[in-house]
């Protein structure tokens, strides 16, 4: 059974096609326009075994923020979608990663209800990462965690570098989601809910 979703999204300010698959091998062609948040991206397909293909043209003569925001949307949406019924899936995993001096931890529900935590303090004095708002880390998580109706916690819990303190943060998030998206091979045709439904 294939595991792969995909979604597009237009409006005045980006376009946007994503694809996802849950199964994959970690490969990634990531074209945003935002050098750092393509690494990002890459990261998110390696570190979480997904297979990610996104493409975005956005308003980046204004900033980057519409474009990370959106691409947000579109692949949490892509991400629900490949997950279809969640028969089988683990359900809850959390990570902790290192890089370097920094570390972050996230913890993730596939629960069908949309939450986000996000404390992940970024070192005074480091707003840019290349051409990347390193706050934009956060407003990706935010509508990525919304529009794929999961539960995350993203807490930053030491970090002295901004690229390092972001980039854990992508790759905690990406292990967490990997092994919650896993299927138990325990509880194959089951959905893990006591309700019947996620």
């Amino acid at each position: 059974m294939s595991r792969a979703g995909e979604r597009s999204r237009s409006t005045r300010e980006t376009t946007i096609r994503a694809r996802i698959d849950l199964d994959g091998t970690g490969q990634a062609a990531v074209r945003t326009g935002v050098g750092f948040f393509d690494h990002m991206l890459d990261a998110l397909a390696r570190h979480g075994m997904f297979d990610i293909d996104v493409e975005c043209t956005g308003d980046l003569h204004i900033d980057a923020h519409h474009t990370v925001e959106d691409v947000g949307i579109v692949l949490g949406g892509a991400f629900l979608d490949a997950l279809g019924d969640k028969r089988g899936i683990v359900r809850y995993a959390d990570a902790t990663v290192p890089l370097d001096e920094a570390l972050t931890r996230a913890v993730v529900d596939v629960s069908g209800r949309p939450f986000i935590h996000y404390d992940v303090p970024l070192p005074a004095g480091q707003p840019m990462i290349g051409q990347f708002d390193a706050a934009l880390a956060a407003e990706f998580w935010r509508a990525f965690a919304m529009e794929a109706r999961i539960t995350l916690h993203l807490d930053g819990l030491r970090g002295d570098n901004a690229h390092h303190v972001v980039e854990a943060t992508f790759k905690a998030a990406a292990r967490a989601l990997d092994a919650a998206t896993m299927i138990d091979p325990r509880r194959a045709d089951v959905v893990p809910s006591t309700k019947g439904a996620l």
